[in-house]
C-alpha cells in the first residue's frame, strides 16, 4: 500500500524504540495495497509512536494507530491484531486492541462481548510482559478503563482512563502520543452543563500544539475537532475541520468529522459534501454504522437546505443498511433519528405519529422515537394518542436515573416536559402550556447536545417559539426563535418562524432579512410551502 505516510529511515527501524516517522506499506509487504485494484493509495496522515516491537512491524503498527486515531474500529482491530500475530511479542498491540474495543468513547460504551474481548486482550498483554514502563503503563490504563463491576457506567470508566493517561502524559511530556490521547480523553469528560469548556478547551491547547508540531497527526485534527463541537467555540474548529479532511480522505469517519464543526457553524452545503464522501467511502468498506452516521448527518443538513428529495432518499435508503452485528451508538441514533426528523420537520404530524420504536439496548435512543411520536400526535391535534408516548417518556427517565446516566435523562426529561407542553397545547390550556414549554426550554439551555447527534430532534425554545406564535403573541415569539438561533444556527425552521413572527408583530425590515436568509440558504430548494410564504411576503412589499 502507498499512502502519505513515509517510512523511517532502514538504520532507524532496526532500534527496538524507533520511531517510524509515518507508514507505507509496498504490495509487498501488506494485503492492505490499492494499487492492483486500481484504487487510489491509502491515505490516512502520519503518526509516530516509539515503541519495543520488532522493526519488521513497525509500519503495520503504525498504520493501526493511524485507523485508530480516525475511529476506524473493525479494520484497526484487525491492523492490531496482525501486528500481534507477526510479532508475537508486542505487548503494546494488546492496548491498541483494548483501546479500540472501547469503540466511540464519546458514545455510550462498548458491549459485554466487546468488554470481554478487550479484557482477554489486556490479559495476553501482561503476559507477554511490556519491555518499557511507558508501554506498561498504556497498558494499565486502558485496564482502568475495563476493571471494576460490571456495573461501573461509561462515565465512571472514561475517567479512570483520562486520569491514567494524564499520569502517563506528566510521567512522558516528551511524549507526542501519551499528549495526544490525554487530551482525547479529557475531551470525552468534559461536563456538557459546564458552560466554559474548560476540559475541552484545556484538551484543545494541547492539540492545537501539537497539530503545530505535527500538521498531518489523524488524531490531533480529530480531536481538535470534538474540543471545539460546541457553540460558543465551534468557529475555532473550522482550520482543523478542513485539515482534517486533507489529511486521512480514506477513513469514513475523517471525512464525517468535519461535518460537526460544519452543522455547528450552519455551513449545510459543507456537510453535505463531507457526509456525502463520508458515507459513500464507508458503504465501500463494508462500514455500516459509519455509513449511517453520516447518512443521519446528511439528512440533518438536507433538511436545513429544504432538499425534500433527497432526503426522502436516504430515508428509503437507511432501513436497508445492513445490521452491524452489535450496533454502537452512532448506528442506533442514526436508524431513530432519521425517520423522525424527516417526519418532524416537514411537519408531517400524522407521519410522525405512527413511526415505530426499533428494538435497541439503549434506552434513551428508544426515547428519541416517542418524543416523534407524541409530538407528532399532539400537534396533529390528537392529545390522548400522546399520552401513552409521554408515559414512556418517564418511565425511560426513571431508567436513565437509576443507571446514573444524568445526562441522558436530562435530555429526555426535556421531551417528556416537551410533549406534555403540547399535550397541554392541544386541550386549550394555552398558558399552561407555554409555562411547561419555557420549562422544557430552559432545561435544554443548561447542558449541550451530544456528540453522537447533529442537534436535537427540533430544539426546545424554536418549539416554544412555535408555541407562542400559535398564540397570537409574535413579538415573544420572535425573542424565542432568535435565542434558538444562537446555539443552533441557520436551522430552516428558526428561521422561518422567525420571518413570521416579525411579519406578525409589523418588523417589516427584520421580516425581510428573515425569509431573504432562508431563500438564500435554502437555493432553489423544494416546493416547501413555507419557501413559497417567504417569496410572495418579499414579492409583496
Amino acid at each position: 500500500m502507498n499512502t502519505r505516510i513515509n517510512l523511517a529511515a532502514p538504520l532507524l527501524a532496526l532500534a527496538l524504540a524507533a520511531t517510524t516517522t509515518a507508514w507505507a506499506h509496498s504490495p509487498e509487504e501488506s494485503n492492505h495495497s490499492h494499487g492492483k485494484s486500481g484504487r487510489a493509495p491509502e491515505q490516512l496522515g502520519r503518526v509516530s509512536f516509539d515503541n519495543s516491537c520488532a522493526p519488521a512491524v513497525q509500519a503495520r503498527f503504525e498504520r493501526a494507530m493511524a485507523l485508530l486515531h480516525s475511529f476506524w474500529w473493525r479494520e484497526g482491530e484487525q491492523a492490531f491484531r496482525e501486528v500481534l500475530e507477526r510479532d508475537p511479542n508486542c505487548a503494546i498491540a494488546t492496548w491498541g486492541i483494548a483501546t479500540i474495543l472501547i469503540d466511540n468513547p464519546f458514545a455510550g460504551g462498548p458491549s459485554t462481548v466487546q468488554i470481554q474481548r478487550a479484557q482477554d486482550a489486556i490479559e495476553h498483554g501482561r503476559a507477554i510482559g511490556a519491555k518499557t514502563e511507558r508501554e506498561r503503563m498504556f497498558i494499565e490504563a486502558v485496564a482502568q478503563y475495563f476493571g471494576g463491576a460490571p456495573e461501573r457506567n461509561h462515565g465512571a470508566r472514561i475517567r479512570s482512563l483520562s486520569d491514567a493517561f494524564e499520569i502517563i502524559a506528566r510521567r512522558f511530556p516528551d511524549d507526542d502520543e501519551a499528549q495526544i490521547f490525554s487530551a482525547l480523553y479529557l475531551t470525552v469528560t468534559q461536563d456538557l452543563t459546564e458552560k466554559t469548556f474548560t476540559s475541552a478547551l484545556k484538551a484543545a491547547a494541547i492539540l492545537e500544539a501539537q497539530s503545530k508540531k505535527h500538521p498531518d497527526h489523524p488524531g490531533a485534527a480529530h480531536y481538535l475537532i470534538h474540543s471545539y463541537d460546541y457553540p460558543p467555540i465551534a468557529n475555532k474548529g473550522l482550520q482543523a475541520a478542513r485539515r482534517y479532511i486533507e489529511i486521512a480522505p480514506s477513513a469514513p469517519h475523517a471525512l464525517h468529522m468535519p461535518s460537526h464543526i460544519f452543522t455547528r457553524v450552519g455551513a449545510w452545503q459543507d456537510s453535505v459534501t463531507s457526509n456525502l464522501r463520508s458515507a459513500s467511502v464507508a458503504k465501500a468498506a463494508g462500514d455500516f454504522e459509519d455509513q449511517l452516521h453520516a447518512m443521519d448527518y446528511l439528512a440533518y443538513a438536507y433538511l436545513q437546505l429544504a432538499n425534500d428529495s433527497a432526503v426522502k432518499r436516504v430515508v428509503a435508503e437507511a432501513p436497508d443498511v445492513q445490521k452491524s452485528a452489535t450496533p454502537g451508538l452512532g448506528e442506533a441514533y442514526a436508524r431513530a433519528a432519521i425517520p423522525a426528523r424527516y417526519a418532524i420537520e416537514r411537519g408531517a404530524w400524522q407521519e410522525a405519529a405512527q413511526l415505530q420504536p426499533q428494538p435497541t439496548r439503549f434506552a434513551f435512543i428508544k426515547a428519541f422515537t416517542h418524543y416523534a411520536r407524541a409530538l407528532g400526535a399532539a400537534r396533529g391535534g390528537d392529545a390522548a394518542a400522546s399520552e401513552s408516548d409521554v408515559q414512556e417518556l418517564a418511565r425511560i427517565v426513571d431508567m436513565l436515573k437509576a443507571a446514573k446516566n444524568a445526562y441522558w435523562a436530562t435530555e429526555v426529561e426535556v421531551q417528556r416536559l416537551g410533549a406534555s407542553a403540547w399535550i397541554v397545547f392541544a386541550r386549550g390550556n394555552r398558558e399552561a402550556a407555554i409555562d411547561l414549554m419555557r420549562t422544557a426550554a430552559d432545561l435544554e439551555d443548561t447542558s449541550e447536545k451530544h456528540a453522537v447527534s447533529p442537534g436535537r430532534l427540533v430544539p426546545a425554545r424554536e418549539l416554544l417559539g412555535d408555541m407562542l406564535l400559535e398564540s397570537g403573541k409574535p413579538a415573544e415569539a420572535l425573542a424565542q426563535y432568535e435565542r434558538s438561533q444562537v446555539r443552533d444556527p441557520n436551522r430552516f425552521r428558526t428561521h422561518y418562524g422567525a420571518g413570521q413572527a416579525a411579519a406578525q408583530s409589523g418588523q417589516r425590515d427584520k421580516a425581510k432579512q428573515y425569509f431573504t436568509k432562508l431563500l438564500e440558504m435554502t437555493g432553489v430548494g423544494e416546493l416547501r410551502p413555507e419557501l413559497q410564504n417567504a417569496r410572495r411576503y418579499l414579492a409583496g412589499d
